[in-house]
Parts: C-alpha cells; structure tokens; sequence
C-alpha cells in the first residue's frame, strides 16, 4: 500500500496562503451520522477565527438543511454539487445547479434507475435518506447494509449504463445526471458565499473516500483523515497528507494545524 505523508510533516509555509476549509461529512466530520465532539469544537474555532469552511457532501438536501443551520458552517453542498445550503438572515436559502425543467426530467430517468439496481444486484437497496434527495440517488453498502465489492462494482455499472455519473462515498454509491460534481460544487459555493473566485490554492481539503480524489487531485494542499486507509487501494489520486486520528478527530488535527500556522 502507498505510503502518504502525516500531517504533521506538512510544513508551515503550505497554510499561509489558505483561506478557507472545504470538506467531506460522513466519516470525515462524523462517526455513525452524528458529528464528532472534536470536529464540532474545530468548526467553532475557525469560525471564531473568520475562516470560512463550506462543507461539500453526498448526503441529500433534506439530510443536510439542519446542519446548514446548526453548524459553524459558511454552507453545504449537497447531493455532490446539486444542491447549495446556505443560511442568510438567519432563514435557509436552497439553491441548485440545474434548473427546475432539467431537474423534473432527470428525477424520472433517476428512479427509473434506482428501480433497476433494486432488481438486478442482490442485496442492493436505496439508502435510508432516499426520501430527502431531490437530484441523485444513493444505494447503501456500509451504512445500514453491507454490499461487497463485486455488488457495488455492478451498482456502479448499472448506473453509467443509464447515463448518469457513480462514484462511491464511504457509505453509499451515489448516481445522478449532469456535469456538477464535487469540484464545480467547490468553485459554485466559494463564489457564492465569499465572492471570491475559487483558487484551489487557497483552500484546504478534507476528505475520507473515492469520492474526494477529484479534489485530491485538484488541490494542492489535500488531506485525508485516517481512515482513507480503507480507500487507498481504490485511488488514483490520494492525498498530500493523511492525519493521525480517524473522522471527526482528524478533521481538528486539520483545524488545529491551520490556526497554529496562520496565528
């Protein structure tokens, strides 16, 4: 297996320029959907700091509208770049990446799809957080139930078969139809909530699965929380640095180094 720098090698010079925080949720913030201790109390320091972290995830909308409330956070992206959450005067504001006729058009091709993985892979099913999504859909294989690989291999074939993008989160096999992904979603959220233009420069990058190696790949300074290990093998493109703790944990190791460096 790859041998990735910790962390704590990262040096000094690498967080100066940065102005922000993106990241993954499930398994990189959380523990068993619930947020980790450390990762809440990192989110209030940066906060408190002025640093601005949006967090961009596969999770639904419905799912992710109370943490765009509750969190320190600038906004969400939900559904891997379909949908933004973002408070303003103290009401939530839904915004999406396609517009109402693509998205209706899309919602049947989408089920359609969902209908057929039901049918065809064994022990295949809908994640429990179907009924909040509005743009994608997710088929569960570690979060309530278990697929192998062989299973979600399939799940992801049936998906581009189709027409519609499949990547693997640590939990589910998300599937939806457009062009957005995690990336656009990076480049949409900061300009929309900062009014900065997106330099992959200035950010720093979370994240815990094959789902996050296209911005492991596009930003410079990327780091994975440890338990990537699992995902390792399965990535092309890891990340520059790996932490020392697991999910939420390592996500303040993040935090931690970022406000040591930047004072």
């Amino acid at each position: 297996m790859r041998t990735i720098p910790p962390l704590s090698d990262c040096p000094r010079a690498a967080w100066l320029p940065l102005r922000g925080v993106l990241t993954d949720i499930d398994d990189t913030l959380t523990a068993e959907g619930g947020i980790a201790p450390a990762a809440l109390e990192a989110l209030h320091r940066l906060h408190d700091a002025g640093i601005p972290v949006i967090a961009i995830t596969g999770r639904p909308a419905g799912w992710s509208a109370p943490f765009a409330i509750d969190w320190p956070l600038r906004g969400i992206v939900a559904e891997n770049g379909g949908v933004l959450l973002h408070r303003e005067n103290g009401a939530l504001v839904t915004e999406f990446a396609q517009d109402d006729a693509t998205r209706l058009e899309n919602f049947a091709r989408l089920q359609a799809c969902a209908t057929a993985i039901v049918a065809a892979v064994p022990g295949a099913q809908l994640a429990r957080d179907s009924a909040g999504r509005l743009t994608d859909i997710a088929v569960d294989h570690s979060e309530f139930t278990t697929l192998d690989d062989d299973a979600i291999a399939a799940v992801c074939d049936l998906m581009r078969a189709h027409g519609l993008v499949a990547t693997v989160s640590s939990i589910h096999v998300n599937g939806w139809i457009g062009e957005h992904s995690k990336w656009t979603a990076a480049r949409w959220a900061v300009k929309r909530l900062t009014g900065l233009d997106f330099d992959p420069r200035a950010w720093v990058y979370v994240g815990d699965s094959t789902n996050d190696q296209l911005m492991f790949e596009r930003v410079p300074l990327s780091v994975g929380v440890a338990n990537i290990a699992r995902f390792l093998p399965m990535l092309d493109h890891p990340p520059a640095y790996v932490t020392a703790s697991e999910r939420g944990d390592g996500f303040a190791e993040v935090a931690r180094a970022l406000l040591a460096a930047t004072g």
